[in-house]
């Protein structure tokens, strides 16, 4: 049982899933707090695409 223990406690393979999990979430986070930011400009410039192609498709067929 104490050879059990000793391997146990020596093993760094659920440490490194931890930093890779924890680096993922951080980068996950990073990720969504950026595009919440841009999310209104984003739109914005959505919406003058769709209507500059809308205009565009409009004057073409008449």
């Amino acid at each position: 049982m104490k050879k059990f223990l000793n391997a146990f406690v020596k093993d760094e393979d659920g440490a490194v899933t931890v930093d890779w999990v924890v680096l993922t979430a951080a980068i996950v986070g990073i990720a969504i707090a950026v595009a919440l930011t841009i999310e209104d400009g984003l739109q914005a410039v959505a919406t003058d695409i769709s209507d500059g192609l809308a205009a565009a498709v409009t004057e073409a067929l008449t």
